[in-house]
C-alpha cells in the first residue's frame, strides 16, 4: 500500500510539473537529490508603489487573511506537493511570519515572511530593518487560477509596510515559471542573477552573472 501511495505521489507531482510549466524546475530538483545542482536565480525586489491591488477570481468574499502559526501549518503537510515547500514550513523562528488566505475554513494559500538576514544554499542575503524577505509562496491545487498569489503576496507589502518595512525582497528561481508570472503582475524588479553550483553534494559554487539597471 505504501509504494502505491509514493507511485501516486510522483504521477501527481510529475503532472503538476507539467502543468504549470515547471518541467526543467522540476529536473534540476530531481539532479539536486544526486548532487548534481545548476540553479540560476534572480535576486528580486518587491512592493512597487505603481502596482495595482490584484483581486481574486470568483467568491472573494469567502477568502479571509489570517495569521498562521506553524503548527497550523504542519498539519497541511501532507496536502503539499513538492520538497522545498515541506522544508520551508519546518523553518521557523520568532522573526518569521506566516499568512495566509481561508477558504471557508480551509487554507487555501499561504505564504512567509522573513524579518532577518535569510541564507539561501550558502549565502547570505542581509535584511535591514527596513526590509523583509518573501519566501515559498503556496497555492492548494484546488485553489489555483483564482489569481491567489498575487493577491496574497500584494497584502504582505502592506503588512510590511506598516511595520515599517518599505523595501521588499525575494528570490525567484529561473526555471520557476508560476513563480515569475505572479511576480510579474505586482511589477516586481530583477535586481541580480546568480549562478549557483554544487557538485557532488560537496563543491559549492556562486557567480554573479548579471546586475541589472535601476
Amino acid at each position: 500500500m505504501e509504494v502505491n501511495k509514493d507511485k501516486f505521489y510522483r504521477i501527481k507531482w510529475f503532472w503538476n510539473i507539467l502543468k504549470n510549466g515547471l518541467f526543467l524546475f522540476g529536473v534540476r530538483n530531481q539532479l539536486a537529490r544526486f548532487g548534481f545542482d545548476i540553479n540560476p536565480f534572480y535576486w528580486v525586489q518587491e512592493g512597487a508603489s505603481d502596482c495595482e491591488p490584484p483581486q481574486i477570481k470568483g467568491d472573494s468574499l469567502d477568502y479571509e487573511l489570517v495569521h498562521l502559526d506553524i503548527e497550523a501549518i504542519k498539519a497541511l503537510r501532507k496536502k503539499i506537493i513538492g520538497n522545498d515547500q515541506i522544508a520551508g514550513i519546518l523553518y521557523f523562528h520568532d522573526q518569521l511570519k506566516c499568512i495566509g488566505l481561508k477558504y471557508k475554513g480551509e487554507i487555501a494559500a499561504f505564504m512567509l515572511i522573513e524579518l532577518k538576514d535569510t541564507n539561501f544554499y550558502q549565502k547570505t542575503f542581509q535584511i535591514g530593518e527596513n526590509e523583509g524577505y518573501l519566501f515559498h509562496m503556496y497555492t492548494f491545487e484546488s485553489h489555483r487560477g483564482k489569481n491567489l498569489a498575487p493577491y496574497l503576496r500584494y497584502q504582505s507589502y502592506l503588512i510590511l509596510k506598516d511595520m515599517g518595512r518599505d523595501k521588499i525582497y525575494s528570490i525567484t528561481q529561473y526555471f520557476n515559471k508560476s513563480s515569475k508570472k505572479f511576480k510579474n503582475k505586482l511589477k516586481a524588479r530583477n535586481l541580480r542573477l546568480y549562478l549557483y553550483v554544487i557538485l557532488f553534494k560537496k563543491y559549492h559554487y556562486y557567480f554573479l552573472l548579471k546586475t541589472f539597471d535601476s
